[in-house]
This record gives C-alpha cells, sequence and structure tokens, in this order.
C-alpha cells in the first residue's frame, strides 16, 4: 500500500478516538484502517494542438463492506493519491451515518480543467473511464461529481461505459442529467442537507434559523444552495468568499442576485450587493453560525481564533484540522462535521441510484420528503450519541459509522 501522507493521518486520528470508545477489535481496527483498493492509471490523451499529454489518474476503493463503492470524481492540479484515499475513507463513514448500503470510493485526475476545451475534457474522461471499467459499475463501484466536474462529465463517464458494457448502463454513475436518469433535487441535495443540520443544530443549541448572521466559505453548488435555503428560512447571509474574493452585507446578501453574478463571473469578487470581503476574512465576521463549504483544511490551528460562530456546518470534506477542532471544542463551539453536514449530496445519489435500477422514478418534492427523514435520523443518531458518550459531534459521528461496518465486518467473517 502507498504511504499516506497528512490527510490521511488527520483521518485515523479521527477514526482512533472513536474506536477506542467503541473498544474496537484490533483485528476489525487494522481491516478499516486500509484501503481494500487503490488504483493508478495513466491517461493518454490527444490535445488540441496534437500534442498527445498523458495525465494520471486515481480510483480508490476504501471499503466495500456495506455495498459498492460511492464517491466522486475530481479533476484538478493538486490530486494526490493520499486525498483521495482520505476523500474514500470519508465516503466510507459517510455512508455509514446515513446508513446507506454504499461503502466507501473516490477518483481524481490530475489536471487543469480550466486550461482545456470541452473536447479535451470528453476525451481524458472517456479515457479515464475505460482504464478503471473493469473496477466500476452499479454492483461494484457508482462514481459521482465532485470538485470540478458535472452532470455533462457524468454524462460521458456512462456513456463510456455503457458502450463497453454493450447496454445502456443508467446506475453506474449518480449526479446525471434528469434526462440520462439523474433524480429531480440531486443537484440541490448537499446544500439541502448543510441546511436541514444547521436547523437541527440550531434547534438543539436553543436557537432557529430565523434571524441567525450566517457566513459562507465557498459560494460552489454546496455553498449557494445552502445559502439560499437558510436565507430562504430566515437567516441573514452577512458573508460569502470563493478562490477569488468575497462579499459582506450585514444587512444580509441578496442570495438569488449574487447567484446571478456569480454564474456570470465565475466569482462572488465584485458583487455590488455589499461591501468587498478578503478571501481568508470570511471567518472573522460576526456570525452565528458558519458554514465552510471549500477545500480540506481551511480551518486551522492559525485561524481558528478568528472564529466567532457557536455553530460550524460542515459543507466541504476535511475543512477543520483536528489541531483547530481540538480549539473549537475547548471553546463549546457545536461543529457538525462533514460525514454528516454535507450527507444530503450522497444519500440523494442513493436515491437516484434505486431509481435507476428500478426504472422508476420519483417527483421532486418525494426525493426531497425523503431526504429530509434520512438527514434527521442521521442527526439524531449522531447526536444522540454525542450525548451519551459525551463527545463531540464528530467523534459521536465516527462512533456511530465505525460501529455500523464493524458489525457487518464481523457478521460478514473472515474470508481466507
Amino acid at each position: 500500500m502507498a504511504a499516506h501522507g497528512t490527510l490521511f493521518s488527520g483521518m485515523l486520528q479521527e477514526f482512533e478516538g472513536a474506536a477506542r470508545i467503541l473498544n474496537l477489535e484490533p483485528g476489525i481496527w487494522q481491516m478499516l484502517t486500509h484501503p481494500k483498493r487503490q488504483i493508478i492509471v495513466s491517461c493518454p490523451v490527444q490535445m488540441d494542438n496534437g500534442n498527445i499529454e498523458v495525465f494520471t489518474g486515481y480510483r480508490v476503493q476504501y471499503n466495500i463492506t456495506l455495498g459498492p463503492a460511492k464517491g466522486g470524481i475530481r479533476y484538478h492540479p493538486d490530486v494526490t493519491l493520499d486525498e483521495v484515499t482520505t476523500l474514500a475513507a470519508w465516503m466510507t463513514w459517510k455512508c455509514a451515518v446515513a446508513q446507506l448500503p454504499f461503502g466507501g470510493g473516490k477518483g481524481g485526475v490530475i489536471c487543469d480543467p480550466t486550461k482545456m476545451s470541452k473536447r479535451e475534457l470528453e476525451a481524458l474522461t472517456r479515457r479515464y473511464t475505460a482504464e478503471i471499467i473493469d473496477a466500476i459499475g452499479p454492483d461494484k463501484d457508482v462514481p459521482a461529481p465532485d470538485v470540478n466536474t458535472n452532470e455533462q462529465v457524468m454524462a460521458w463517464f456512462s456513456d463510456t461505459y455503457s458502450m463497453h458494457v454493450g447496454h445502456t448502463s443508467t446506475a453506474v454513475v449518480t449526479g446525471k442529467p434528469v434526462e440520462m436518469g439523474g433524480s429531480l433535487g440531486r443537484r440541490e441535495a448537499t446544500g439541502r442537507g448543510v441546511m436541514i443540520c444547521a436547523r437541527e443544530a440550531a434547534k438543539h443549541l436553543g436557537f432557529g434559523l430565523k434571524g441567525s448572521r450566517v457566513a459562507v466559505q465557498g459560494f460552489g453548488n454546496v455553498g449557494s444552495i445552502g445559502a439560499q435555503l437558510m436565507a430562504d428560512q430566515g437567516a441573514k447571509i452577512i458573508g460569502v468568499t470563493d478562490w477569488k474574493g468575497g462579499v459582506q452585507n450585514d444587512k444580509g446578501l441578496d442570495i438569488p442576485k449574487l447567484q446571478e453574478w456569480v454564474a456570470k463571473n465565475k466569482t462572488v469578487a465584485g458583487f455590488a450587493g455589499g461591501e468587498p470581503l478578503g478571501a481568508k476574512d470570511v471567518f472573522k465576521l460576526d456570525a452565528n453560525i458558519l458554514v465552510p463549504a471549500a477545500l480540506e483544511k481551511q480551518i486551522t490551528a492559525e485561524n481558528v481564533k478568528d472564529i466567532k460562530a457557536k455553530l460550524i456546518v460542515e459543507g466541504a470534506n476535511g475543512p477543520t484540522t483536528p489541531e483547530a477542532q481540538k480549539v473549537l471544542n475547548e471553546r463549546g463551539v457545536f461543529v457538525v462535521p462533514d460525514i454528516l453536514g454535507n450527507a444530503g449530496g450522497v444519500t440523494t445519489s442513493y436515491f437516484e441510484w434505486v431509481q435507476d435500477r428500478h426504472g422508476y422514478f420519483w417527483t421532486e418534492k418525494e426525493v426531497n420528503e425523503r431526504l429530509e427523514a434520512k438527514m434527521c435520523l442521521a442527526f439524531n443518531a449522531v447526536l444522540e450519541t454525542a450525548l451519551k458518550y459525551n463527545v463531540d459531534m464528530r467523534v459521536a459521528a465516527y462512533i456511530v459509522a465505525i460501529n455500523r461496518v464493524a458489525t457487518v465486518t464481523k457478521l460478514r467473517g473472515m474470508y481466507a
């Protein structure tokens, strides 16, 4: 197995705290801290200028005890095997927390999609799909969109797989266009899950979303929809940042207008509905609720002291370092961890997979009602565990997840 870097080490720290409380058997501990399969592939692509460029791609299936691997594919220059392995591990725990019949997987390709044409992205997607095709399928491993991938990339992925197997397979990926078997409500699902967790956590802490001051880091799919849905509940979104800058308005930003601005300008920076806000200054805002919805390791030992919010709902994967989490705990900040906070996306991906396999599709109202029920069930299970063991929500979420995977691992027994 390849050596792991700091991101995986951080996941192991989170795992260890929960595993000790559970008194996890050493053998099960070993099994649950090693990825089942790590795939590295070379993807040669003929670029528009005629040159051939070879891209490195990864697909990691961390654990498939509960069902097929499930997890997104990201296109980014900084993709590493360590990152993809850690994200696959988090997907394992996320699916277990949400009580989905999935294991954890993740994929990534080292590339800069902002410098590639649509044709080049299609060629790369199809080649990457072909290279990992033996390891994927509706009963094996079901990819989805992630950073810098979208419905169109999933459409290419699905078509490539279908051409190889000789029949249309809609259930091989989720996050597809609705016309190709995608689910209504899927695009909004992660942001909706963030809103549901924020609402339930606020209720537990003795306040409501109405009138709450919310700061959001990252205004992609998760951050923008989460902000909109919280604003619909009466919250004031007082600051938003992305990779290029930010905007703040103490009276609350007009989120639909900000979404229109971002659709045209690809950044929140420069939006006229508020004052400029530095990309790193969102944590300094006087907010009740903070939603980190960008990338990993954003809340660190260096900037955690700036945070004034009493509730953090993690929309991104791994936005808080273990060191920062300790400080937040000492200060009594209530953190809804990523494996619960952003589980709305994979939950509705599960709904999409179910609909594809049945060939029968639900209304958006049905999807949202089922998501509401699933997210509330998961939130309450984690909260009850936190109160039972007197631990923070992150440790509690890991206790719930590890216990579910470990129980099935023991029931299935050892194949030798």
